[in-house]
């Protein structure tokens, strides 16, 4: 099963870049972006999962509504982007199915950093999707962890999927810089060394991001965004369905692994 996510948050990556953007942009960019996305899904017939923040959630209620309708998941990616206490946790949690009015049951950290396996359980997760499992400068270092999926502490840890042997991240970076077909050739090795694909990516992609006086972005970052993040994006879609791959949301896999 392909597992596409999306982590829906209010844009405030250029702050790590030294740039200010205001919170209306924030979610403007961010609401613009998703209903690119499931203009997308619905064009291909495609199931995912949003983490989305509480922030976020409460500027975009319309959004959240459509998600759900069209058969998507909602899950949780705390309460802010860019601030963390570990109460979040269950905050975000309750927050969202008092918004959404159904069960969130998935987590994603913010930047996929670490977070504490036994407060997940607490707040009551299922499982958490917060584990990029390779070597990243600077800000990953996780190639002994599992490629795929594992328990700790009661909860199903989902690692994003990374090549076999090389652990190569199949992440949104990767997306914007490979070229697409070797992108897809590696997503294919990985799919058929695994029997699932779990990958993410943002509704700010969608932008262009180019804009290097407005948003600071290196090319690495901003590469194949905007115009061309949506041709990719299509095409890539149109290839999963060619593969005979089905999708899924998170939590619709999880219900075929048995329990830990």
């Amino acid at each position: 099963m392909v597992l596409l996510s999306f982590d829906i948050e209010e844009f405030d990556m250029p702050f790590e870049y030294e740039k200010t953007i205001t919170f209306e942009e924030q979610i403007s960019i961010s609401t613009k972006g998703t209903k690119i996305i499931l203009d997308l899904l619905l064009k291909h017939q495609l199931k995912a999962t949003f983490f989305s923040t509480v922030t976020f959630a409460k500027n975009a209620d319309a959004l959240i509504k459509r998600i759900l309708h069209e058969g998507h998941e909602l899950a949780s990616h705390g309460v802010y982007h860019s601030d963390f206490k570990k109460e979040h946790l269950l905050e975000s949690r309750l927050a969202l199915e008092e918004l959404s009015g159904v069960k969130v049951t998935g987590y994603r950290m913010a930047r996929m950093m670490p977070v504490d396996e036994q407060e997940i359980q607490k707040a009551g997760y299922l499982y958490n999707s917060s584990i990029n499992p390779t070597w990243l400068p600077g800000r990953y270092n996780n190639r002994h962890i599992s490629r795929t999926y594992f328990y700790q502490s009661q909860v199903l840890q989902i690692p994003a999927s990374v090549s076999p042997i090389s652990r190569f991240p199949l992440f949104w970076l990767s997306f914007h810089n490979l070229p697409l077909w070797f992108y897809k050739h590696l997503a294919k090795r990985t799919y058929q060394k695994d029997n699932y694909l779990n990958i993410y990516f943002h509704p700010w992609e969608f932008t262009d991001l180019t804009d290097k006086e407005r948003f600071g972005f290196p090319g690495y970052v901003s590469k194949n965004s905007g115009r061309d993040m949506i041709k990719r994006m299509d095409e890539f879609m149109s290839w999963i369905n060619q593969q005979g791959y089905p999708s899924g949301t998170i939590s619709q896999f999880t219900k075929n692994i048995p329990a830990g």
